[in-house]
């Protein structure tokens, strides 16, 4: 068990914004759009990685050829237009992390998102003013599971990796933050199973679920 945890690497999208689903129709439709037809089950799975990992592993498409490009700015587009204004944070996501504060937790984000699609997410949970750094693809090389992301937002917190835990809801997190050297917490709530998150330290239904076991978790130590 981890100890004397100095820091939390949040999640995003299925961790605090319920947004899952939303990316995932915003991929399939941009990708129909540009005649390639993916399944949405299949593009579902593999939402918590960037477009750099999701374009190859559902239409064989690198991310920075010419189609690759025109899907992932479509797909933008799409998201910000349909998806965004109906989006919700999670129940007690701001309580979560004011509790986190509270206990002296120093608070990061770490999302395979694109950098202009972060503050509006962030906006949406009401936790700017909770968040000391902020770690996106644009920080990055290569999305989840590669550790870049995690790695880039322990370097923005200054704390040793195992002093910190990941928390997030897809198997791409766990993978992301282990090869970073940090342990995760996992939520349900972004659509994964238990068995999706069986690497994860301990999980949770949701924000509020943590919030409500907060004092035995292992973010109490």
């Amino acid at each position: 068990m981890t100890k004397h945890v100095q820091a939390v690497i949040l999640d995003i999208d299925g961790t605090l914004i319920n947004s899952n689903d939303a990316h995932a129709r915003a991929w399939v439709d941009a990708l129909s759009e540009l005649g390639v037809e993916a399944p949405f089950a299949d593009v579902r799975r593999c939402i918590g990685m960037g477009g750099d990992k999701l374009l190859p592993a559902i239409a064989g498409l690198a991310e920075d050829s010419a189609l690759g490009k025109r899907v992932s700015k479509r797909r933008s587009e799409l998201f910000k237009a349909q998806h965004l204004p109906h989006l919700q944070a999670f129940p007690q996501v701001r309580a979560l992390l004011q509790k986190m504060r509270a206990c002296g937790l120093a608070l990061a984000v770490a999302s395979s998102a694109k950098p202009e699609e972060l503050e509006p997410f962030l906006a949406l949970a009401q936790v700017q003013d909770l968040i000391e750094g902020k770690a996106s693809s644009g920080d990055a090389s290569s999305s989840k599971p590669d550790p870049d992301i995690v790695q880039a937002a322990i370097t923005k917190l200054g704390f040793q990796p195992a002093r910190i835990i990941m928390l997030g809801d897809t198997p791409y997190d766990i993978e992301a933050a282990a090869r970073a050297g940090v342990r995760t917490i996992a939520l349900r709530c972004g659509g994964r199973s238990d068995l999706d998150l069986a690497g994860a330290l301990a999980i949770y239904d949701d924000p509020a679920d943590l919030l409500a076991q907060f004092d035995s978790s292992v973010l109490r130590d």
